[in-house]
């Protein structure tokens, strides 16, 4: 079935994939994150054709000095650099910085996609189980329409990560698709531009 988004009302948010996979866990994670990063790869490239904002949220992994582009120096030195270059963020994506699992806690994100009208996000990133799991419940106490996108999220349990899944769809009416059942109507030109 075809998820429609509405690209004057939505945005792509990719969580924590800006990331050196030098952490606890990184060995369980690496296979998810493999087979994740090319449908992202792909659903980055459709929501920047139709104008759909794209807004990485990443952890600055304890790291208080850290800002955009030291994360993605870091993410590119290190060993698995080949599951970043893909799916880098361009000039026109927008970044937040954040410390905990959830895309909201303690960052701007909320006034961010207020300011631009943003009403339905599309989730995707790491990890399942973790914070995206956190993420599309505060945005649903946000009010927000929220899809994840199951091929192009990683785990680090996979039993974690269905049981995430499920409780995303029962429990907060999170739309479950995969990336190529998502559509992103293009946003409309302005008049005279």
């Amino acid at each position: 079935m075809t998820e429609r988004h509405d690209a004057r009302s939505s945005a792509l948010v990719v969580i924590d994939m800006i990331n050196t996979y030098d952490h606890r866990d990184a060995e369980l994670l690496l296979p998810s994150a493999r087979k994740a990063v090319p449908v992202l790869a792909e659903l980055l490239t459709t929501a920047r054709a139709s104008g759909v904002p794209v807004i990485y949220v990443n952890d600055n992994f304890g790291q208080w000095r850290s800002h955009q582009g030291e994360l993605i120096d870091a993410a590119m030195a290190g060993p698995h650099a080949e599951l970043v270059e893909p799916i880098l963020p361009d000039d026109d994506s927008l970044f937040v910085v954040k410390a905990r699992h959830s895309i909201f806690y303690e960052t701007p994100l909320t006034y961010l996609l207020w300011e631009l009208g943003v009403r339905h996000v599309t989730l995707c990133g790491q990890v399942t189980e973790q914070c995206v799991l956190y993420s599309a419940l505060d945005a649903h106490i946000r009010h927000l329409g929220v899809t994840v996108v199951v091929d192009a999220v990683a785990h680090i349990h996979p039993h974690l990560a269905d049981a995430a899944l499920e409780m995303m769809r029962i429990n907060l009416g999170a739309r479950l698709a995969h990336g190529g059942e998502i559509v992103f109507t293009e946003r409309p030109t302005k008049q005279g531009s």
